[in-house]
């Protein structure tokens, strides 16, 4: 443990998290030089397997069905995702839990240290970004918590992630999709190849995508790593009741028959967890699993704010899909939820997404827009939304507009959305993680008109 001279820095994580946000002149800085210069000025390294997890959508789902049947085989897990809902400490899980903001404080510590080159011999002070300091902060921590495994999602991209630094044991890329294009590339080609900067020459890389980019194909190929892909190597199918999964008798032929849904709802679930049980396929020689913790962990997944039903009335729907692919799957969802006579849309999201596709994509199923601001400044205004919508004919249809009101916050539209629903209609929140944690800020709404007006 290093000796931290205390005075000298923040003593909490929300000060902690302040200073991260003012060390780096731009937000997003893609590139591996400097987090690596500080990470091996901190010998930082994980001491167990990793599962490093890529992908435009169903990174987070993959991530919690892995650290659910892996806890169900008695394992401890150790857990890196982003951005987070409402707290912080939801991006550092171990043993299942979130990590306690107390817990994180001697990692920053030990980071700013580094970063500053109190630590190693290759010198001089090192600018690192909100997230690349965040995430070194959480890797440390992960590091001493005595893993069996640890499971790290990529927050953007792959190749240049921060998360990037750390060896994956086992690579799963998910779906791809049009997303951040400003950043990863115009196409899908381009997007994948980013993704595909995560795999490593002789390990296994499980692509979940049904119909993977040919670039990340081709990576794996020169790289040397060991693909696994749905559809050739693995499979799926199922029916209203059940479903099963097979392996391809060259990587062994093992089969679950008969399994119950995952407990994580949307018929995109099924493809996720396919490529999850090929990760857990991939390292059962260092991680045996049974198949009854399987079996349980597919059952017992909890990840909030995915297709995530509220009970009470009217009927809440929390989703943080917010590209046109994760819009579809959720207009998908919410037409085969049956009927319901009428449908509010609790909207906010950021300005550098596709919004037209996404809105003319779900606009068939939403009769009232109830549009909201959110707490960042590339976040869209809710005047702009509503500009958008009401120029749409899909969604304003004979020029009238379904725009209900626009708000400051999250929790303001849901409040003026509950307030004009029926009791038998039902209320969708989505569009940006940040629209979906706004309703949570004080946990999970209970659906009454009486107690959100209070």
């Amino acid at each position: 443990m290093l000796d931290i001279p205390v005075p000298t820095h923040p003593t909490t994580l929300a000060d902690w998290l302040d200073h991260a946000e003012r060390l780096h002149p731009v937000t997003i800085d893609m590139g591996l030089d400097r987090v690596q210069r500080v990470a091996r000025r901190m010998g930082l390294k994980l001491d167990c397997p990793v599962i490093t997890v890529a992908g435009t959508n169903g990174k987070g789902s993959t991530c919690a069905m892995l650290e659910a049947i892996y806890t169900q085989s008695g394992y401890r897990t150790g857990v890196y995702t982003s951005p987070h809902l409402v707290h912080f400490e939801e991006r550092c899980r171990v043993a299942g839990e979130a990590v306690a903001s107390n817990d994180l404080v001697p990692a920053f510590a030990e980071v700013e240290v580094a970063r500053k080159g109190q630590t190693g011999d290759d010198g001089g002070e090192i600018s690192l970004s909100y997230f690349e300091f965040t995430t070194l902060a959480i890797l440390r921590t992960l590091a001493r918590s005595g893993l069996d495994v640890a499971i790290l999602e990529v927050g953007l991209g792959g190749r240049l992630d921060a998360v990037n630094i750390i060896d994956a044991d086992c690579a799963v890329i998910t779906s791809i999709a049009l997303d951040h294009m400003a950043l990863l590339g115009n196409d899908r080609e381009a997007i994948g190849s980013e993704k595909a900067g995560i795999m490593r020459t002789g390990r296994p890389v499980v692509v979940s995508d049904p119909v993977p980019p040919q670039s990340i194909l081709d990576r794996a190929l020169e790289v040397g790593a060991n693909l696994w892909r749905l559809g050739k190597d693995f499979h799926f199918a199922g029916d209203q009741q059940q479903w099963g999964w097979a392996m391809h008798p060259s990587h062994g032929g093992r089969r679950y028959a008969g399994l119950a849904y995952p407990a994580l709802r949307g018929a995109n679930q099924l493809v996720n967890a396919s490529g999850v049980l090929a990760a857990v396929e991939a390292l059962r020689g260092r991680l045996p699993v049974t198949a009854q913790a399987v079996r349980n962990g597919l059952a017992l997944v909890e990840l909030p704010g995915r297709f995530q039903i509220v009970p009470g009335t009217p009927t809440l729907v929390l989703d943080v899909a917010h590209n046109p692919h994760s819009v579809a799957a959720l207009a998908e969802n919410l037409d085969a939820m049956g009927f319901y006579p009428g449908t509010h849309a609790v909207f906010g999201a950021m300005a550098d997404k596709d919004l037209a596709t996404m809105l003319e994509r779900i606009a068939p199923l939403i009769d009232h827009w109830h549009l909201t601001d959110l707490p960042l400044p590339r976040a869209s205004k809710a005047t702009a939304l509503q500009a958008m919508l009401d120029a749409h004919p899909a969604t304003a249809p004979g020029g009238k507009s379904r725009v209900a009101g626009v708000h400051a916050n999250p929790m303001d539209a849901l409040r003026a959305a509950v307030s004009a629903a029926d009791p038998a209609d039902r209320i969708v929140v989505f569009g940006s993680f940040y629209t979906v944690g706004g309703v949570l800020q004080d946990g999970v709404p209970r659906m009454s008109a009486k107690h959100l007006s209070a």
